[in-house]
């Protein structure tokens, strides 16, 4: 049942410039946390980019996202809905990368999540670039494969980049599709533009029903 440990920290009780800047100024609640298994929803960083082929930055991201929803309020007064009374919402921390290996991050991120999941948390991920995606998925899919809606203006679907490189953040959704973490008939993208360096990825989404 929630409680007034899993509400926001309220700008009348602290100044949003005071404090420590955790999502939504939520409680941090890590894994050895004792309230852990009393979160429903928890909010997660993934502050990772080694995936990224064009400009790096993306793994400034939980940190900024943090500090700009320190702007949050707890209640809507026209609709009357109060967010966190509905559910115990936390700041689960970061997942902690190594920025200079790909395959071992994907496994530290793969093995949070699976935490998380056995928890029966709701996960909610602030990146990190596109490929932060693939081990999350992995991690939730264990039971089987999911559905997914994507927004944005790439499909991520590439075979690799840079002759051979499997791993980088536009070859996520491929990778997902192939390894059985995403069901390719239960996908919609959306916003995807029109011009591309060639037709494979689009290709490929055909072949496969998305």
């Amino acid at each position: 049942m929630n409680n007034t440990f899993f509400h926001p920290v309220s700008g009348f009780e602290l100044p949003r410039f005071a404090g420590v800047p955790t999502f939504m100024r939520l409680p941090h609640v890590a894994p050895d946390h004792p309230r852990f298994s009393d979160v429903q929803i928890g909010l997660i960083g993934v502050p990772w980019d080694s995936g990224t082929t064009n400009r790096p930055g993306p793994r400034h991201g939980p940190r900024q996202l943090r500090d700009a929803s320190t702007m949050i309020r707890a209640q809507h007064c026209v609709s009357g809905i109060r967010p966190y009374e509905a559910a115990n919402c936390a700041d689960l921390g970061d997942v902690g990368p190594n920025p200079v290996d790909i395959i071992d991050s994907m496994e530290r991120i793969t093995a949070f999540y699976k935490t998380v999941k056995s928890a029966g948390i709701l996960p909610l991920t602030a990146g990190g670039d596109h490929l932060t995606s693939l081990p999350v998925l992995k991690a939730l899919a264990q039971d089987a494969p999911l559905g997914m809606i994507h927004f944005d203006s790439h499909t991520d679907l590439f075979n690799s980049y840079f002759n051979g490189s499997l791993y980088t953040h536009g070859t996520p959704f491929r990778r997902a599709v192939e390894e059985g973490f995403l069901d390719p008939k239960r996908m919609v993208q959306i916003g995807i533009r029109g011009t591309q360096y060639d037709s494979e990825d689009y290709d490929f989404a055909k072949a496969e029903g998305i």
